[in-house]
């Protein structure tokens, strides 16, 4: 979960839950509250849904005594004279939180709630003016806030009677007092409890992540990028996590490359090492035959000078190559592109390598299919360069049997098609996918006397990729190997199309 979207989750969960759980509190409280009032009010089930009307409510908790009053009044009034009765009467009416008031012929024949004359009494309704139902009562405010039953009747000696049942609101204060503190604790613990909830939940959401980065932080300061950051989540944090794991896998990518960097500079090395010393090996041999008198006719003499210039032009072609190969390896080929007539350029290629070929020995067949009219764009001299590489790598696997170089230039439709065959010994199957990579060889004896930096192929396919091409190979063991290679035409944009497209 997004920390964006867990903070509103916590927004929302501050102002619902509370009130959720204010809810379910205040109905465990109102359930204890209800059982209270049932013991001390006498209230039953039914009528639970008049409690929010509270002088009704006030109305029916003495509801039963009034009815009693009221019979008594009607059946046996002079009982209502007996202060001992009024007394038990009272008694009864005080645990219901309301008291007894008697009055005859305007004076107050008995005061259960010891309040003054001027207080309530003076504010009691007169005979006659009002009397009261079993469900309702007169509500009187003032100092004293009070609900009044009233029943009017006559004594035994006809004097005119009058008992209420009064209730004060005061003794709802212990009640609502209780309820107030009840509901203020369960809120402070709603709270309290809401706010550890929310806190340990984004808590644990941001320091867990937080332990395992800072771990794998830990491992990349030891140089250990071998390990894997778990990404379990869509967050921001996962956001990081997966950022992280990102920077150590391409940390981990860019260390190997090193590695490998590092390998094949040795390797290259040692190859080049290989490679110098064989010629300079041959040079100084010949050399010192000549000082010493070995080559003692002018035939021999030219022969060995002719053997000494053909190993120092290999020395320069090694050195050219390993120079190349350093301008590869940091991106800086200089390269001059050029629209080329396909014929003519490869009719003069083809003139050039003729000529080496022939003191090879090697037969040369060349095929041109292309229109005299084709273009390429491209630089010459590094297309030159591929030609002479594959060219000169097929003549060392040729060996000792009659060779045979096949060069054909085809038109295969956006792009020309440059396929260079040999009749060597071919490239063994489990090779062939490789040939193209920096510093492998097919033949990796150190005693092989063909020589080789092996980082020909892979200069023919950066110079053949920077171009747009494509280079790839076939081959089979005994038969030969043939290379093909393609460039893009050069097209011509027409008029109207080009302006079409600069509308656009």
């Amino acid at each position: 979960m997004k920390l964006k979207t867990r903070l509103i989750v916590a927004f929302f969960t501050i102002i619902i839950l509370p009130l959720l759980l204010t809810i379910i509190a205040s109905l465990g409280i109102g359930t204890y509250q209800i059982k209270s009032m049932e013991e001390h009010f006498d209230i039953e089930s039914e009528e639970y849904e008049e409690l929010p009307n509270t002088i009704h409510m006030l109305s029916k908790i003495t509801k039963q005594i009034f009815l009693k009053l009221k019979e008594l009044s009607a059946e046996e009034p002079s009982k209502l004279e007996d202060l001992n009765y009024l007394q038990s009467v009272n008694d009864e009416l005080t645990n219901k939180y309301s008291y007894l008031i008697v009055r005859k012929n305007g004076n107050i024949l008995y005061n259960g709630g010891g309040v003054s004359q001027e207080g309530l009494l003076a504010q009691l309704p007169a005979y006659g003016t009002y009397e009261s139902d079993l469900d309702n009562g007169l509500y009187m405010g003032g100092e004293i806030q009070a609900l009044v039953k009233q029943v009017d009747f006559l004594f035994a000696d006809s004097s005119q009677g009058t008992v209420f049942v009064v209730t004060t609101m005061d003794l709802l204060v212990p009640q609502i007092k209780s309820l107030i503190i009840d509901m203020f604790v369960a809120m402070l613990a709603i709270l309290v409890f809401t706010s550890a909830m929310l806190t340990t939940w984004i808590y644990r959401g941001i320091t867990s992540p937080l332990k395992k980065l800072k771990k794998a932080t830990q491992h990349i300061k030891e140089g250990n990028l071998d390990f894997t950051l778990d990404i379990n989540s869509d967050d921001e944090i996962g956001e990081l996590f997966h950022d992280f794991e990102e920077m150590r896998a391409r940390l981990k990518i860019s260390a190997e490359e090193k590695i490998q960097y590092d390998k094949e500079n040795k390797e290259l090395i040692s190859n080049i090492s290989h490679d110098l010393k064989t010629p300079i090996t041959a040079i100084k041999g010949y050399v010192e035959g000549i000082m010493d008198g070995v080559a003692d006719t002018p035939e021999k003499i030219d022969k060995y000078v002719k053997t000494i210039y053909s190993k120092a032009i290999d020395m320069d072609k090694l050195i050219d190559e390993l120079t190349f190969y350093s301008k590869i390896d940091t991106n800086r080929i200089p390269y001059t592109f050029h629209r080329i007539n396909v014929s003519q350029y490869f009719d003069d290629c083809v003139d050039d390598v003729g000529i080496d070929l022939e003191a090879e020995n090697i037969e040369l067949h060349y095929f041109n299919y292309a229109n005299k009219d084709t273009l390429i764009i491209a630089d010459a001299e590094q297309i030159k360069r591929v030609i002479n590489n594959i060219i000169s790598n097929s003549v060392k696997y040729i060996g000792n049997k009659k060779g045979v170089i096949n060069i054909r230039i085809k038109d295969v439709g956006d792009f020309m098609q440059v396929e260079i065959e040999d009749n060597g010994k071919g490239i063994p199957t489990k090779d062939l996918p490789h040939i193209f990579e920096r510093f492998y060889r097919a033949d990796s004896s150190r005693n092989s006397s063909k020589g080789g930096s092996g980082i020909g192929l892979s200069i023919v396919r950066k110079i053949i990729e920077d171009h747009g091409g494509k280079i790839w190979a076939t081959s089979k063991e005994g038969t030969g190997t043939c290379m093909y290679f393609v460039i893009r035409k050069y097209q011509e944009v027409p008029v109207n199309e080009q302006d079409i497209n600069s509308r656009g």
